[in-house]
């Protein structure tokens, strides 16, 4: 069992509003407070979901809602979603805007990737507006996702540049280089915990740890000694205790928190 964490941990993606957690959701909240845990970023992925996350949200101060259209279910968005995001950006305290994205895993329907493609722009731009940052889902896109973002940066003022999270990163160490450039963060969550991801892994000690925040995408994603289980942000700390082991610094495991933590309140300071 590793050494519990002492220092304050953020969860920046965490799907807790999943019907999964129903009958235990409170039990697991109180569990992360007593590990230090102090704030988890719960995603939308559908506009069918925004009120329960926003209710979610409303009454677990330890919550914060993020809500966003996520690539992979294009059959389920409806354009006048995109004008219902505007409005809630305006009207609620959001942290971000996401899940959003590119997924050419599940398709390669050149039509869906063109929906997938209007969805993501279109919520892009309605993040540079309220100036919020997003959180980015990339699989086997990350070079038209880097395209997307450069494209959409040239087009606003270096003021309103938009910045955000890389969730799940799986990309090479070359596309998250341009992302850094871009301003993002990468999201370090249990797929690096295995240890076969031998990609993954080495791009901890090759990126600087200013590239890095933790995760835990639960009920997805499980760490690998909770393979085969559902994932919850109670693993948080384990998922730390994996980067403090590649990261391979003299810095002492605080310090690595600390400064994990400082990065996510870079991308995401209503946190703080």
């Amino acid at each position: 069992m590793p050494h519990q964490v002492n220092k304050t941990l953020i969860d920046s993606h965490c799907h807790l509003d999943f019907s999964v957690f129903e009958n235990d959701r409170l039990n697991i909240l109180n569990t992360c407070r007593e590990q230090n845990i102090s704030a988890i970023v719960v995603p939308g992925v559908c506009g069918k979901d925004w009120q329960r996350i926003l209710s979610l949200c409303e009454q677990q101060k330890m919550l914060y809602p993020a809500l966003g259209l996520h690539p992979c279910f294009t059959d389920e968005h409806h354009q006048d979603d995109l004008q219902i995001l505007a409005q809630l950006c305006d009207s609620e305290p959001l942290t971000a805007i996401g899940e959003i994205g590119l997924d050419f895993f599940i398709t390669k329907d050149p039509a869906d990737k063109k929906i997938q493609a209007y969805y993501f722009s279109e919520q892009l731009q309605i993040a540079s507006q309220y100036q919020l940052p997003v959180l980015i889902h990339a699989r086997k896109s990350h070079a038209e996702v880097i395209r997307h973002l450069k494209t959409h940066s040239r087009s606003l003022p270096s003021v309103s540049s938009i910045r955000g999270i890389i969730h799940a990163y799986s990309g090479s160490y070359e596309e998250a280089k341009e992302y850094l450039k871009l301003g993002f963060k990468l999201g370090f969550g249990g797929a690096f915990s295995y240890p076969d991801a031998i990609k993954r892994r080495s791009l901890v000690t090759r990126l600087p740890i200013e590239a890095w925040v933790l995760e835990t995408d639960a009920p997805d994603m499980s760490p690998w000694e909770h393979h085969g289980q559902r994932n919850s942000p109670q693993y948080l700390q384990e998922i730390a205790q994996v980067f403090i082991q590649l990261f391979h610094s003299e810095a002492k495991n605080g310090q690595i928190i600390e400064q994990l933590y400082q990065n996510t309140l870079d991308i995401l300071p209503s946190l703080g």
